[in-house]
């Protein structure tokens, strides 16, 4: 039943997303819109190396969207590119293939779990963590460059 959806810590999570806004000088800005439903977020990242320094968003997005990118902003700063690229996949199996909620820091994802059985629900489930993803590649592709081609 879709009510299993928004139960209460959804419905906390939505409506209490932390570092909303924009970050001033971001590393990288990604936005990840679902086609479906209309949902967008669009996220502002700073690293240093391989970990998140800072992070911002802006999220028009259903409650789903809104509490997933209540649980990246409240975990992110800290996190490093590859455990935020694995947390992507964990996500998207547990969604679409049955897969365990991730678990330590990122054990709320497990709220999210009855999403799994609304197909149509799991785009905007997973925005966030595709717009941290393509951010993250940005900012490598970034690094990777000649310093003078960078600007």
């Amino acid at each position: 039943m879709l009510n299993d959806i928004y139960n209460k810590r959804i419905i906390e999570l939505a409506g209490n997303i932390p570092r909303l806004g924009r970050l001033p000088d971001p590393d990288a800005t990604a936005t990840a819109h679902s086609k479906l439903c209309g949902s967008t977020v669009k996220i502002d990242l700073k690293m240093e190396g391989d970990k998140v320094t800072d992070f911002a968003h802006h999220v028009k997005a259903c409650a789903l969207g809104q509490a997933s990118s209540s649980i990246m902003a409240s975990q992110i700063v800290g996190s490093t590119a590859s455990e935020l690229r694995e947390l992507r996949e964990t996500v998207r199996k547990m969604l679409k293939e049955n897969g365990a909620p991730p678990e330590g820091k990122w054990a709320e994802i497990k709220f999210l779990e009855p999403v799994r059985d609304y197909k149509a629900r799991h785009a905007s489930t997973l925005l966030t963590f595709d717009a941290v993803v393509d951010a993250i590649g940005q900012i490598e592709a970034k690094a990777k460059q000649p310093a003078g081609a960078q600007g």
